[in-house]
Formats: C-alpha cells, sequence, structure tokens
C-alpha cells in the first residue's frame, strides 16, 4: 500500500484496497439459505435445483470495468466465486466477464436502454 493517503478518520466506509484490471468485488444480498417460491411456500437450503443465479451489489470495479459501476445490482453464478474478507465482511471476486446480467434500476431514465444486459 502506498504512503500518499491520509488519516482514515471519515473514511471508515471505503474499502481499504482497489480493484485492479476487469475485476468486480461484489456483496451478496441474501444469505445462502431457505427462500419462498413466488407462491409463498417455504423452500429449504438443502432442496436441489438447477444451477440458481444469485443478485449482489457491486462495492469495487477495476480500472477496466465498463459495464458496470459501484451501487449496481447485479446477477452471477454463485458456484464460479473467490470469496475475500475485508474488514469482517465476505465479499466475492469475479471478472467482469462473469457477471450475467445488470438490474435495470440504473437504467431506467435511459431512452436508448433495453433494460438488463444480458
Amino acid at each position: 500500500m502506498s504512503g500518499n493517503r491520509s488519516g482514515h478518520s471519515g473514511h471508515d466506509d471505503k474499502l481499504p484496497i482497489r480493484m485492479l484490471h476487469d475485476r468486480v468485488l461484489v456483496r451478496q444480498e441474501t444469505g445462502e439459505g431457505e427462500r419462498r417460491s413466488g407462491g409463498g411456500i417455504l423452500i429449504p437450503a438443502t432442496a436441489a435445483v438447477g444451477r440458481r443465479l444469485a443478485w449482489a451489489e457491486v462495492v469495487a470495479v477495476g480500472q477496466n470495468v465498463r459495464t458496470v459501476e459501484p451501487g449496481d445490482r447485479v446477477l452471477y453464478d454463485p458456484e464460479d466465486r473467490a470469496e475475500v474478507e475485508v474488514r469482517g465482511v465476505a465479499y466475492v471476486l469475479m471478472r467482469e466477464r462473469d457477471l450475467h446480467a445488470v438490474a435495470a434500476d440504473r437504467f431506467e431514465g435511459s431512452e436508448d436502454s433495453t433494460g438488463l444486459y444480458l
């Protein structure tokens, strides 16, 4: 780490790391456990399902990342992940190309948007 940073007071929400290249750091939105179907049926965590994608929030991106930015909700495959712990919080580190979609929240006001990027 370089010594050109000023004191850490007031910057506790900023992560003490910087993503490189095409890397994206995300925080899972929900724990891996029980979930409910659209009809309200409780599905246990041990229920066998196909490869289920998960939503996460982007918290940091490398300088070569072009399609997502911090705060975006992204869809990714939790089977293909590398976990890292920073300040006691678990994050998932992946390449931008491993993201499957970006939620349309940020793009709703844009006229030339098609919604989700797949």
